[in-house]
């Protein structure tokens, strides 16, 4: 047995609070999980029970949504992001890591956020969700992961403009993504042998250096010093045959070189499936591979597909870490 997820509320203006009810009937016991928020916040008219610790999770009855309570300044508006609101939304993701590293849950699932509301409203110093979490858990370097059953893809640079990729993407940052995504599928995915496909920079990967020299200069030098310290690397493939099914089958995961390159193809294939986990934390951290969604919160059509796919692969990778 593990201990229970521990879902955030995210941005409570956003789609969060109604993906996170719509889940939980979706999932049933299936996956165990409990939601940190403010009750307020919820869809009129939700069944839950507010809980004073997660272990309290298994004794709440079918259908109600387990509610470690957290208050907020005040009520919400679906829709209308309030930056008065923004330091309850970094407390209840702080407080959920507190809850993971004291073994109380066994994951963390993110609910997604706006930055800027947060920067607005409390002044937040990180990019994001991904790097408040690496200086909660003490860590210098993690690496975003994207996952639905037809693809896994790893970008080795995140949101920096194009220009910037270049002069950004360097020998050691490509090197230590590799290390921390095999770390992650063996430790989190059990997989044991990971096969890892580096994509090329350039078109073509290059094609002998015609469309570009850093696959000669330093990327495929590189995978061949990696291959021989044990590591499982295909390429650098050309990015442009690298996603079809057949060439899927012979990699577990994708190492990309930039955003785009990575999620173009994982959400061309699974739009709604995606989830998104952060791999090199002390703790499992995965989250819905979509945003805020303001213009349709409150409306009750918001797919929770993403977050359901997400629970289930933070269940899953609990079990895999205890073997």
């Amino acid at each position: 047995m593990t201990a229970p997820v521990a879902l955030t509320c995210g941005d409570p203006a956003g789609i969060g609070p109604e993906i996170a009810v719509a889940a939980w009937r979706m999932l049933g016991r299936e996956v165990p999980f409990f939601w940190i928020g403010d009750p307020r916040h919820l869809p009129q008219g939700t069944d839950y029970i507010v809980i004073s610790d997660p272990s309290e999770v298994g004794d709440v009855a079918d259908g109600a949504l387990p509610v470690l309570a957290h208050a907020f300044a005040q009520d919400v508006t679906p829709g209308q992001p309030d930056a008065a609101l923004a330091q309850g939304v970094i407390d209840v993701i702080a407080r959920a890591v507190a809850l993971v590293q004291g073994g109380q849950a066994s994951a963390i699932c993110t609910a997604p956020i706006s930055k800027k509301v947060l920067k607005d409203g409390a002044g937040f110093a990180f990019p994001g969700h991904t790097e408040f979490l690496a200086h909660l858990g003490g860590v210098r370097q993690v690496v975003m992961m994207l996952a639905c059953p037809a693809l896994r893809v790893v970008p080795a640079t995140i949101h920096l403009a194009l220009s910037e990729v270049p002069r950004l993407l360097t020998p050691e940052t490509l090197e230590e993504t590799i290390r921390i995504t095999a770390a992650g599928l063996r430790r989190d995915l059990g997989i044991m042998a990971p096969r890892i496909a580096v994509a090329g920079l350039n078109p073509h990967a290059g094609e002998g250096g015609i469309m570009g020299r850093e696959e000669i200069d330093w990327i495929i030098p590189l995978v061949e010093r990696m291959r021989g310290q044990g590591f499982d690397l295909r390429g650098p493939m050309p990015p442009d045959t690298m996603f079809h099914a057949k060439a899927r089958a012979g990699y577990d995961v994708a190492v990309c070189m930039y955003h785009d390159q990575a999620l173009i193809p994982i959400k061309t294939i699974d739009f709604d499936g995606g989830v998104n986990v952060t791999l090199g934390l002390p703790f499992i951290r995965t989250s819905p591979d979509h945003g805020t969604a303001f213009d349709i919160a409150g409306k009750g059509i918001a797919n929770p597909s993403s977050l359901v796919a997400a629970l289930r692969m933070a269940q899953q990778m609990a079990k895999a870490r205890l073997g």
